[in-house]
């Protein structure tokens, strides 16, 4: 019996995509479809582009800041919002990146923002850590004790592009969060019985006084899927890793949800569907807080932000006694 050479199994065993007679590059487990390159990017664009239209309230002259940091995710976003808001509409789009003041790491990544940005004509602002706060993410790390760094990291982060996206005067800020990301965002929270931070994830549909609502385009978008379609268009992106990552609690929530997604295809687009289901009840009551004003001007619930507190703490013992 002669044996089929391995190029013709293999030549043979090369899906086509549902839509055409192209080869396929995609396989969507969690629907059964094998998708080519035109009918993947076609298929991710959609399905941003509904979140969008679902998620903000945009008018000719509006403007919407896009959190980048450099990475997959956020380019992928910039890049498909670039794309929608092309100066047809009377939208415009403002490039908003936080240097956390992580050496090898940040300034690398928001190089590649800053020159996409400037090939494609987009507005783009930098805040930094050192410049608000007084310190890096260098300095806090080996002094967060019990605490992770990311703790700091994120209660530092969400200040400064609160603060950034209300100085370039946007309506909206565009985050990169992904389906993985809001599906480990809601396990989190739920095993924690945290309801305030439920009812508060994003989208924001409830409008804090002093705070910009966030949207977040890519929050049905598997993680695979961004990465995929960063590649398959050619978008700029950093690849490296966080040198403080491995102490963030959300890996746990991520390894659970990445086992349960290999089981049962679908797991992450039904943790965030169940959530969307139960939003509104989260959300019952709850219209916008009662907001304080810190001393550094930010909106908070208590008489001192979240922020203020941390780097008050942080700077102290970074300066010792």
């Amino acid at each position: 019996m002669t044996e089929t050479p391995l190029s013709a199994r293999f030549v043979s065993s090369v899906m086509e995509c549902d839509h055409c007679s192209s080869p396929a590059v995609a396989y969507i487990r969690y629907n059964g479809s094998h998708l080519c390159t035109g009918h993947f990017k076609s298929y991710v664009e959609r399905r941003v582009k509904k979140e969008i239209r679902i998620q903000a309230d945009l008018r000719a002259g509006d403007k919407v800041a896009v959190a980048v940091s450099g990475g997959k995710d956020s380019m992928v976003l910039l890049s498909i919002m670039a794309s929608v808001f092309d100066g047809r509409n009377g939208i415009k789009l403002c490039c908003v990146t936080v240097d956390e003041g992580i050496g090898g790491y940040r300034p690398p990544s928001a190089d590649i923002a800053e020159r996409f940005c400037a090939e494609n004509g987009i507005e783009f602002r930098k805040i930094s850590f050192s410049d608000v706060f007084g310190l890096t993410m260098d300095q806090v790390a080996p002094l967060s004790d019990a605490g992770s760094p990311c703790t700091y990291c994120g209660v530092f982060r969400r200040k400064c592009l609160n603060m950034i996206t209300k100085e370039v005067g946007a309506k909206y800020l565009a985050t990169g969060h992904n389906l993985d990301d809001m599906a480990q965002s809601v396990m989190m929270n739920f095993v924690r019985g945290d309801v305030e931070r439920l009812a508060r994830l994003g989208p924001h549909n409830i409008v804090q006084p002093g705070m910009i609502p966030r949207i977040n385009p890519l929050r049905t978008l598997p993680e695979k899927e961004s990465l995929l379609y960063a590649m398959l268009s050619g978008i700029p992106f950093y690849d490296g890793i966080c040198p403080y990552w491995e102490a963030a609690l959300r890996n746990e929530y991520r390894d659970i949800i990445d086992g349960l997604e290999a089981r049962t295809p679908g797991t992450r687009h039904s943790i965030l569907s169940s959530y969307d289901k139960l939003r509104p009840m989260i959300q019952a009551g709850r219209g916008p807080s009662k907001m304080r004003v810190c001393e550094c001007g930010e909106s908070t619930l208590s008489s001192k932000c979240k922020a203020c507190e941390l780097s008050g703490r942080m700077l102290s013992r970074i300066r010792g006694p």
